[in-house]
């Protein structure tokens, strides 16, 4: 008791020592169910299925100086990038014109409802005729995944400003631009950071999903991975080489990506409204 009263001021925050005992106690639960079974001889539904995690960290541990298993972290981050930049790009002005001009939202906004409720991932045929290469195909696909939910929270937040704020600023001879930098902006930033995190989310899952069902885009890489086509090939790689072990390495490291990549954008976040950050 005396080490877990400590363990919050030894770790810095009280926050990272219960995340850490949350880990911690995941795992142990993890070890025991899975061996349950080899214990008693009665295997426990659904986890006494799943590799115990000494098993996963072994092969994870051999895992470490495979090339292919690194491309595939690289490759998919480049994809995710890709496509959530774009999505970044062209989703943060459309989103702005839908919500500040009704003729513009009246003309394209049916449009955009009809297309966003397909799921990126019925896109996936399409895109492979569409596009020249199955790397822009994979792209294209990851950009689907973020651009209608970065849409979607700018237009909710830029549409919920407060209108006498904008009267106001106008009523004091302000123009326009200086009312969309000073006041539209600002408030719409809080919107477009929770679209940004949560678009990053979906980014991840279809990036990997699609690297599944094309084939991951690309063949290079050798070794235990046995790919360099992304973490997605690298799972169904793994499934179809009956190494289980790998497919939970490969859902792992997806989490460690994804958490890295919102972690990122929510340090961005906080640089750029700090006025947001939690106190």
């Amino acid at each position: 008791m005396f080490a877990l009263a400590r363990l919050p001021a030894a770790l810095g925050t009280r926050a990272t020592a219960r995340a850490v005992i949350a880990i911690t106690l995941a795992v142990v639960f993890w070890e025991i169910g899975s061996r349950f079974g080899d214990w008693t001889g009665a295997r426990l539904p659904f986890i006494g299925v799943v590799p115990p995690p000494s098993r996963v960290l072994s092969v994870w541990y051999n895992l470490i100086g495979d090339y292919g298993y690194w491309q595939s972290w690289y490759l998919s981050f480049l994809r995710v990038l890709g496509g959530f930049g774009a999505a970044m790009v062209l989703g943060i002005p459309f989103g702005m014109a839908l919500a500040l001009n009704r003729t513009f939202y009246q003309t394209a906004f049916p449009t955009f409802e009809v297309l966003r409720p397909i799921p990126p991932l019925a896109w996936v045929p399409a895109a492979i005729l569409f596009w020249p290469t199955q790397e822009l195909s994979i792209a294209f696909i990851t950009f689907l995944g973020a651009f209608y939910t970065i849409v979607i929270n700018v237009v909710g937040g830029a549409r919920s400003i407060d209108a006498r704020y904008i009267q106001s600023a106008y009523a004091m001879g302000a123009s326009r631009w200086t009312v969309f930098r000073r006041v539209v902006l600002p408030s719409t930033l809080p919107s477009i950071i929770v679209g940004a995190s949560v678009g990053m989310g979906v980014t991840w899952e279809v990036v990997v999903a699609a690297e599944m069902i094309s084939g991951g885009g690309s063949s290079m890489g050798s070794g235990t991975g046995g790919t360099g086509g992304g973490l997605g090939f690298f799972i169904w790689n793994s499934y179809t080489g009956g190494s289980y072990e790998q497919i939970i390495v490969g859902m792992i490291s997806i989490g460690i990506a994804g958490y890295i990549s919102s972690s990122a954008i929510r340090a961005l976040g906080d640089r750029i409204a700090p006025w947001l950050k939690p106190r």
